[in-house]
């Protein structure tokens, strides 16, 4: 094992949530094959991808993490198990995560502009009310823990996610989050 100084710029994956969908794939044959008395020689056969009807069976959240962090990932796993029942072709790790990062960001800057204001309406739970202050608005430390969050998405090293998340951020901030996403649809990039 390296030294810990060797490693910490490389993105240690870890899984706080996922969406679990179903996608049926059969294999169709490329080339007819060649018959070689009771052996069948030289067929080539490739994945083909077969959806009748996309189906997500499940978004797993890790369970105790802060609400805002909380909110980020179901932001982000939604928008996997939409990308999914919209039909998105198969996309790049980079675009897809990138996207779903994208939404996790906004998730979390529209819960801070939402309690930023003296009498804005709190929408957490009681469980966590002690986070919100008397006046309804949120508090200074869960400013600071939404700021944390953002900005360990704007700078995760990774190429799908971090990556992916600053180049779809850049194209949703210029053409928007709906035209961005018909353009991911038709094309399967970013690029405009």
């Amino acid at each position: 094992m390296r030294p810990w100084r060797e490693r910490k710029h490389h993105h240690l994956p870890e899984t706080r949530g996922l969406c679990l969908s179903e996608e049926q794939t059969v294999s169709t044959i490329l080339r007819r094959p060649r018959m070689t008395g009771n052996k069948i020689m030289e067929m080539i056969t490739e994945p083909y991808r077969l959806t009748r009807r996309c189906e997500v069976t499940a978004i797993l959240i890790l369970y105790g993490l802060p609400r805002l962090l909380t909110g980020s990932i179901l932001a982000h796993e939604m928008m996997h198990a939409w990308l999914r029942l919209k039909g998105y072709r198969t996309l790049s790790p980079d675009i897809e995560e990138g996207i779903c990062q994208v939404l996790a960001h906004l998730w979390i800057e529209s819960e801070i502009m939402a309690g930023s204001g003296s009498n804005a309406a709190s929408t957490s739970s009681s469980s966590s009310s002690s986070a919100s202050s008397k006046k309804g608005g949120r508090s200074q430390f869960e400013r600071k823990l939404g700021d944390f969050f953002k900005h360990q998405i704007e700078s995760d090293t990774s190429v799908a996610y971090g990556d992916g998340f600053r180049a779809g951020n850049r194209v949703v901030q210029q053409y928007g989050l709906k035209r961005t996403l018909e353009h991911i649809r038709l094309t399967g990039t970013l690029l405009f």
